[in-house]
């Protein structure tokens, strides 16, 4: 069994990096999926699999350094119930998107590059995949700060969605509220639903 055949066995998608770690070459990687018929899901994402894409997966692979947030987090952690339209998540400051956001399938955030790590970890999606998604406290002030942008009337359902679950942690909320600057909003809006 070669070592291409042993990837394909142990992961879902594949890419040239993915190839190089073990050791297969460009040339090689290439000339094995053109052979083989691999699906091309994204750009340099491949998969040997007859099933539906990992989209979220897929974009994770397509930039790393972007972390699911906003719509997206809200569902995942059932602070709706409404299923996102669009794919969204968070990037620094400067970051060019707009290869990832043209088709209109994904929506980008933007902060500073000191705080996009802050409150990040990593979850399982539908399909069992590894992805970065903000935790449930970092997901409340991404809520805060784009209040705006959000309809009040999904504004106040995921609000009081988190007030109600036990596995709040107000303490982590408000310390990330100071780094993001929202600490007095979080406070005026816990003082009415607590």
């Amino acid at each position: 069994m070669n070592e291409m055949t042993r990837l394909i066995q142990s992961h879902d998608y594949l890419t040239p990096r993915i190839a190089g770690k073990s050791g297969v070459s460009k040339f090689k990687f290439y000339k094995y999926v053109r052979e083989n018929g691999l699906e091309q899901v994204g750009r340099g994402i491949y998969s040997a699999s007859e099933n539906w894409p990992d989209e979220l997966y897929v974009l994770h692979q397509r930039c790393p350094n972007a972390v699911f947030s906003h719509d997206e987090a809200f569902y995942y952690y059932d602070l709706t119930d409404r299923e996102p339209l669009v794919h969204t998540f968070t990037i620094y400051s400067g970051y060019n998107s707009h290869r990832l956001t043209a088709d209109g399938s994904c929506k980008a955030y933007t902060v500073k590059k000191e705080l996009l790590d802050v409150g990040k970890i990593m979850v399982k999606d539908n399909c069992g995949n590894e992805i970065p998604m903000y935790d449930l406290e970092r997901t409340i002030c991404d809520l805060m700060r784009s209040r705006n942008s959000i309809e009040a009337q999904e504004f106040n359902s995921v609000l009081k969605a988190y007030v109600s679950r036990k596995d709040k942690d107000l303490n982590r909320l408000m310390k990330y509220a100071k780094l993001f600057r929202v600490d007095n909003v979080i406070r005026r809006y816990m003082g009415v639903l607590l």
